[in-house]
């Protein structure tokens, strides 16, 4: 079983490189950026799993959210796996820890989005309990930089 803990800067490579296997090619300096951002939040958890040989077999972010709607919650925000290792738990050991955290945050309720072309994502987390509540489409707008 994998070790869980939270991610240090010192993983930015690795991240990358687990990003870069889900189709997202990441760019390691950003990542690093974007790392320093999250770790200095009380907002986000950022975990990783590690073997024992320390390599770093997936990652998971979770975020307090608060919509005017629904109040106050917790969002998986992502989820990666290394594609040597899924199915051999990581993933389900990544959820936990991160369920873990929304509940240490009085968080009673754990939104997770997969994109509709990830089949394999979608029964996995239906066997962590999760339930399909809606089905939507969602937009992007590149905006001019200043």
């Amino acid at each position: 079983m994998p070790h869980i803990r939270v991610a240090r800067q010192t993983d930015t490579k690795a991240l990358a490189r687990l990003t870069s296997q889900l189709g997202y090619p990441a760019d390691a300096q950003a990542m690093g950026d974007r790392l320093a951002i999250l770790l200095g939040s009380d907002q986000y958890q950022v975990l990783v799993a590690e073997s024992d040989a320390s390599d770093l077999l997936g990652w998971g972010v979770i975020e307090r959210r608060l919509g005017l709607e629904s109040g106050p919650f917790a969002e998986l925000t992502g989820l990666v796996v290394s594609d040597a290792r899924r199915r051999t738990g990581v993933g389900r050991a990544l959820v936990t820890a991160a369920e873990q955290w929304a509940e240490s945050q009085a968080l009673a309720v754990v939104c997770v989005r997969s994109n509709a072309l990830r089949h394999a994502s979608h029964p996995f987390y239906e066997s962590l309990g999760y339930q399909r509540i809606k089905t939507q489409h969602v937009y992007n707008k590149t905006l001019k930089q200043q």
